[in-house]
């Protein structure tokens, strides 16, 4: 099952790379649906579950908790590196900004996306409904994804058969995460710390990546609308699972 759900972010990654080649005016709104999405899945089922399932407790705080935290600050830091080494290569030049810097953070997004598909399958060790829930907010925001590997890749000066041999890799990225965890099953404090890590990373980029970006060309109130109606759907969501 997992596997077969993660088909569904390569099919969205690739869509938001062809989006990439394509900019329609309309992005601004997929992305402030996909920030609802990622917010809600955060806050309604991946931290409460990580409390629940973690369990344990470090110098009095839940290790779910510190986890959730490691994991915003460890996202804030790799989006600090890449943009640190972007303009170490002469992010300033006119024509020719540095193309090995584009693969780096393209690659640094194949990893993120191959975590994805381990986050999906570690999510579906818990229950169906957890499952479901974590690959809606992954799908959401590889829509994103697809968008920033393919952009990235071109804007350094990479062939377009680079960019299009990057996107390709991303979107098959979150199949092999998720296919990885049918070999091995994640002991149930390791699970729940797992999940409070990724959720903190989940929430660093809803909130610092993708609705930033949702609303920068187009602070419009449809795009705070869309944010909403992702924080509702989810919540419809996981009032139905319980």
């Amino acid at each position: 099952m997992a596997v077969l759900v993660a088909l569904g972010a390569f099919l969205m990654t690739l869509a938001g790379g062809w989006s990439a080649h394509r900019v329609t005016d309309r992005r601004h709104l997929v992305l402030g649906l996909a920030g609802g999405l990622m917010l809600g899945v955060v806050g309604l089922e991946l931290l409460p579950e990580s409390l629940e399932t973690a369990g344990t407790e470090v110098h009095g705080v839940p290790a779910a908790l510190l986890l959730f935290v490691g994991g915003f600050l460890l996202a804030h830091l790799v989006e600090r590196l890449l943009a640190h080494r972007q303009a170490a290569h002469g992010a300033e030049e006119t024509n020719g900004r540095t193309p090995e810097v584009g693969l780096t953070a393209a690659a640094a997004m194949v990893g993120h996306s191959a975590m994805d598909g381990v986050a999906i399958g570690a999510a579906f060790q818990v229950d169906d409904s957890m499952g479901a829930a974590v690959a809606v907010a992954v799908i959401a925001h590889d829509f994103a994804d697809g968008f920033n590997t393919y952009t990235l890749t071109r804007v350094y000066g990479n062939a377009r058969r680079r960019a299009l041999m990057m996107l390709f890799a991303d979107a098959a990225a979150p199949v092999a995460g998720a296919a990885s965890t049918l070999f091995f099953t994640i002991p149930e404090p390791l699970l729940g710390g797992y999940l409070g890590l990724f959720g903190g990373a989940l929430l660093y980029l809803a909130a610092a990546e993708i609705l930033p970006e949702a609303h920068h060309e187009h602070p419009a109130r449809s795009t705070l609308l869309c944010t909403v109606a992702g924080v509702l759907f989810i919540w419809l969501v996981v009032g139905a699972a319980h």
